[in-house]
């Protein structure tokens, strides 16, 4: 993987990792701004491409689904409004993208986070999502544990 986008729970938006420290991560937005801040072990940090959406048979990668919204919207931003969209709009314009996903276990914040990574992502110009398959080894909580 070229780069490693990242995910921090409680923290808005996407986080591209630029360093490993002895007991965090340096972490640098996705945004206008590129403000760069360190990632400790106690923050929930999750790679995007360890992250997959439930269907009916087998869990999808995430990878594999922003493709699938790209194609979907021709490379640009998403045409759904997701502050205003419904339940029910936001499940049906998913299912254009997974049709069969598993509408008891994907939330609409789901759908809404998912959008909102994917236009986080066309904005700043990283739109190969097969750059973001997990590879062998790839493992970013391979953090040195405090002795």
């Amino acid at each position: 993987m070229l780069e490693t986008i990242l995910a921090i729970s409680g923290k808005p938006g996407l986080y591209k990792l630029v360093s490993r420290g002895n007991r965090n991560l340096i972490v640098e937005s996705i945004d206008d701004k590129h403000q760069r801040m360190p990632a400790f072990g106690t923050d929930r940090v999750i790679s995007l491409a360890d992250i997959a959406m439930y269907t009916d048979e087998e869990e999808v990668p995430l990878a594999d689904v922003l493709t699938s919204l790209q194609a979907k919207e021709n490379g640009a931003l998403c045409s759904l409004d997701i502050k205003k969209a419904s339940k029910e709009q936001l499940f049906d314009y998913f299912a254009e993208i997974l049709p069969n996903f598993d509408r008891d276990r994907v939330y609409p914040t789901d759908v809404k986070k998912l959008i909102q990574w994917y236009n986080i992502l066309v904005k700043n110009g990283l739109t190969d999502f097969s750059k973001m398959k997990p590879t062998e080894g790839d493992n970013i909580d391979d953090r040195k544990e405090e002795e």
